[in-house]
């Protein structure tokens, strides 16, 4: 979700196509496509069954209700993020394999941090709310990948969204109503099913300025973390809005 992944200002690129790309036939480019988005989607799901099998592990183990009531639980809500900013911010100066193992650590964190689901809502709600976002993460990446129309001013428009959701969410904390945490907890499922279409189509179009380069490497695991934030996002508002407490 980050601008600098804007296809528009392309990493290694002086804004223009790239040259390798264009020479290649036509019908080599969209195998090419294919095979680099088949690898950021497998990422993606790779990164997501992790961090379930991660967070399922750790609450059943009774380690996330002991960790969770300890100043512990701040390093374990926190380290996402940090994950998260390191490889954004240093993406063209870590290598692909450095990425590659951030974005498993950022996987396994992710998983320690959202155990608490477990300990909150039901087992049936959890599976249930999982099938429903992962159709509907589907549907509207599809419709991301296969629309001809520029989704590039509605994902800045997400983008703000996202921003005043958060700021939404601070306000919240201190004011702990629950019609407003309702209302947080719709709204983001909407903006990251928005921002799911629209980061597809970015990462789609990326294609052209990074094939062939050494950035290509980089920008399936950077992409597979973008479609994996959207994912988990619309998961965790969607549980939040609809899902069956314990």
């Amino acid at each position: 979700m980050q601008n600098q992944f804007d296809p528009r200002q392309a990493p290694g690129t002086s804004g223009g196509v790239n040259a390798a790309a264009v020479s290649v036939p036509r019908a080599t480019r969209d195998v090419g496509l294919r095979s680099y988005m088949l690898s950021v989607y497998n990422y993606m799901t790779s990164g997501i069954l992790l961090t379930g099998i991660v967070a399922m592990l750790f609450a059943n183990s009774g380690m996330a209700a002991q960790v969770m009531a300890t100043p512990l639980r701040w390093l374990v809500i926190l380290a996402p993020l940090g994950f998260v900013m390191v490889m954004s911010f240093g993406m063209n100066r870590l290598s692909t394999g450095s990425l590659q193992a951030l974005f498993w650590a950022f996987a396994v964190a992710m998983g320690l941090s959202m155990s608490t689901i477990f300990l909150v809502y039901t087992g049936v709600s959890i599976a249930q709310t999982f099938f429903a976002v992962s159709a509907g993460f589907a549907a509207l990446s599809l419709w991301g990948y296969t629309t001809k129309r520029d989704l590039s001013g509605m994902g800045t428009f997400l983008i703000m969204g996202v921003v005043g959701l958060l700021i939404a969410m601070v306000i919240n904390l201190f004011m702990q109503s629950t019609t407003m945490h309702l209302v947080i907890s719709a709204i983001g499922v909407l903006l990251f099913a928005g921002l799911t279409a629209y980061d597809t189509q970015k990462i789609k179009s990326m294609y052209a300025h990074v094939a062939g380069t050494d950035m290509m490497g980089k920008m399936i695991i950077m992409g597979a973390l973008n479609l994996y934030l959207d994912f988990i996002n619309m998961f965790t508002f969607l549980l939040s809005f609809t899902g069956s407490r314990e």
